[in-house]
């Protein structure tokens, strides 16, 4: 199978599991452990989180406007004008503000190097499984609990800024723990703390957006731009394909969330993470 070929799946992969709560990395890694990229593996560990750009740019094309603090409409105060005479919309910014908040605790373990420590230590499939299976549970749990309850927070506007900073501190869970998924993480920290599903899911798209780069960055500056012609096609093709694949699934969820709630992929994360223990610990000993 030709590396372009594997690349489309992979983008394929990463385009689907990226914004269900299913984890994308537990994805990524165990397809290629039957569908290997002819690569070294500082090259597979890069790709593995660059494709996510691909996925990102789904993110800021479907919410543009709730995502681009200038336009024609805004705030119409003097001081409210940007340097181009377009409007600020400062309830845009304020959402960009609690994103940013929410991404203090994320930072932190990039300063501190305990993100490097993680992906050296529980970058296996043991882990993975391990927190497919939790997390799993814990969506089904949580969903339980929350039949009863009416959210207290129905809009982004709503959030405070300490509300975001929790959900930034449950999205350490997917940092500490590979397999956990990001989103699955944040949302489900959301639910626990009140906030309406397609909220949780909203404000958990645009934190990814400078999350994911920000590791994408990182991930870069760390293996160099010194691409084979062989690699950057493989790299462009995969994050392509996920921005493609991703257009797709975003608008998917945000119409699945009004009707159902996520118990579904909780029993899917069981199911695959059982699935993975028994290949690791039967088949491949």
């Amino acid at each position: 199978m030709s590396e372009i070929i594997k690349a489309i799946f992979l983008g394929i992969v990463e385009g689907i599991t990226e914004w269900l709560p299913i984890s994308s990395t537990g994805h990524l890694i165990i397809v290629q452990e039957f569908l290997n990229l002819n690569k070294s593996k500082d090259f597979i560990e890069m790709f593995n989180v660059v494709i996510q750009l691909g996925a990102i740019m789904a993110v800021v094309i479907i919410f543009w406007k709730k995502l681009w603090p200038f336009g024609k409409e805004g705030n119409k105060h003097p001081l409210n004008k940007s340097p181009f005479g377009q409007m600020v919309k400062t309830d845009i910014f304020t959402m960009w503000f609690k994103v940013i908040v929410a991404c203090i605790p994320a930072i932190i373990i990039v300063i501190l190097g305990i993100d490097e420590w993680v992906d050296e230590h529980f970058y296996n499939p043991w882990v993975i499984a391990v927190a497919l299976i939790t997390f799993g549970i814990a969506f089904i749990v949580v969903e339980n609990w929350n039949k009863k309850r009416k959210p207290k927070v129905k809009s982004i506007d709503e959030l405070t800024y300490q509300t975001a900073f929790i959900i930034g501190m449950f999205q350490l869970l997917a940092a500490l723990f590979p397999g956990t998924s990001r989103s699955g993480a944040t949302i489900i920290g959301a639910l626990l703390i009140g906030i309406a599903r397609p909220v949780a899911a909203e404000f958990t798209f645009f934190l990814a957006i400078p999350v994911m780069f920000g590791a994408s960055l990182i991930k870069l500056l760390k293996f160099g731009i010194d691409f084979t012609g062989s690699e950057l096609a493989v790299l462009l093709v995969g994050m392509v394909v996920a921005f493609l694949v991703s257009m797709f699934i975003i608008k998917f969820i945000m119409d699945f969330i009004k009707k159902h709630d996520f118990k579904p992929f909780g029993w899917y994360r069981i199911v695959l993470g059982i699935l993975i223990l028994l290949y690791f610990g039967l088949i491949k000993k």
